[in-house]
């Protein structure tokens, strides 16, 4: 230990942790004002910046005194202020902790859901970055229609990371898989394109994030296609209804409330007392279906459903399901081909018969129009 200093001495109270930087040794600076141990300490901070830090973060830790460990804290400050800082952890490790600088921050790694039949999916983008190197996470819902639905997240440890993908992939309803974090990016990209062409604006949480997918190196650009969908196979084609029986397609049908005339229509027609052929009958259901598939694809309906067609079937390759996604990829193939009627779409006819009948459960009294509809919504990811 050194001598204790005058309150005045701050030439000496310098040169006491001078000292210290050079031996290692806690320096005794007991009765030193507070204005000398802060001048002090401003100025060991100008000379020998990063050099001093580990000093500084022990004297926050362990100097004996409460206006030493406050000035010292202060100093830290600084350092940080000028990119400089050392961890501050209990104990004291060997050696002199290691200077921590700010690093850019970048996407590192990323994980996509398979989309449910609103067309929204959820995404996770871990960066990395900052003083450390530290690990954030962002966790995204994205429409393809609406944008960004909802977003969340913060620091996280590896350890914290891998629990909470083990989790997610135990507990959700849709699959989960690794992506490109370009691509992940490259999808919120696309999310705020949708905002800008809608006139509407992210949810206030993303503003936080914005700088990140902003100001990294091609951002704006268009997510590459995942899958892209090769000539109609006519035989995959016909057996695209069996899509609808995978849980992942669970939510995949017409939105019952864009069709809620033609599902009074279907109920009344076979609840009618009338007498008639079955071939009328089937001819009738056949027409009402028809007009259901007319409201439900509109201008580019075709072309986001094939999209979303796409990703599930990127999805199921990447879960080693490659059944399914050549079904998948096949009906995307029909639907991009606009001389093809989409109500000759074996999957098509079926997602609206799905939608029909959930939207005859609603005119029945017996489901909430909430509870089935396909408006984008955050709820079921």
């Amino acid at each position: 230990m050194t001598r204790s200093l005058p309150a005045d001495d701050r030439a000496a109270c310098l040169a006491s942790l001078d000292a210290a930087l050079a031996t290692g040794v806690m320096p005794d600076l007991a009765g030193v004002s507070d204005a000398s141990l802060d001048a002090a300490l401003r100025a060991l901070v100008r000379g020998r910046a990063a050099a001093a830090a580990p000093l500084i973060a022990r004297l926050a830790r362990e100097a004996p005194g409460k206006a030493l460990r406050k000035a010292a804290r202060r100093a830290l400050y600084r350092l940080e202020q000028s990119g400089i800082s050392a961890p501050r952890v209990a104990g004291d490790p060997a050696g002199p902790p290691p200077i921590v600088r700010r690093q850019p921050e970048r996407a590192v790694a990323a994980w996509l859901s398979g989309i449910d039949g609103s067309g929204s999916r959820a995404a996770w983008i871990l960066f990395q970055g900052g003083l450390g190197g530290a690990l954030t996470l962002c966790s995204l819902i994205l429409n393809d229609e609406a944008g960004i639905l909802d977003v969340a997240g913060g620091p996280i440890t590896r350890k914290r990371l891998e629990a909470e993908l083990a989790s997610l992939r135990e507990s959700q309803k849709l699959p989960w898989v690794e992506s490109d974090p370009a691509r992940a990016c490259a999808l919120v990209d696309e999310a705020l394109a949708a905002h800008a062409g809608a006139g509407t604006d992210p949810p206030p949480g993303f503003s936080r994030w914005r700088v990140l997918f902003e100001s990294r190196p091609g951002s704006g650009g268009a997510p590459p296609d995942p899958a892209p969908a090769p000539e109609a196979d006519p035989t995959l084609v016909e057996r695209s209804a069996e899509l609808m029986h995978l849980p992942e397609l669970a939510g995949w049908f017409v939105d019952p409330a864009a069709i809620q005339g033609d599902a009074v229509a279907l109920l009344e027609m076979k609840d009618s007392r009338l007498v008639v052929p079955d071939q009328v009958k089937a001819e009738r259901e056949t027409a009402i279906v028809d007009g259901a598939i007319a409201k439900a694809f509109p201008g580019g309906a075709r072309g986001r459903w094939a999209r979303r067609l796409r990703e599930m079937a990127w999805v199921f390759r990447a879960t080693g399901r490659e059944e399914p996604a050549a079904l998948a990829l096949a009906a995307a193939a029909a639907l991009g081909d606009e001389s093809r009627a989409v109500g000759s779409i074996p999957l098509v006819r079926a997602m609206a018969a799905r939608g029909l009948e959930l939207a005859g459960e609603v005119a029945l009294g017996r489901v909430k129009a909430a509870e089935v509809s396909r408006a984008p919504s955050p709820r079921d990811q």
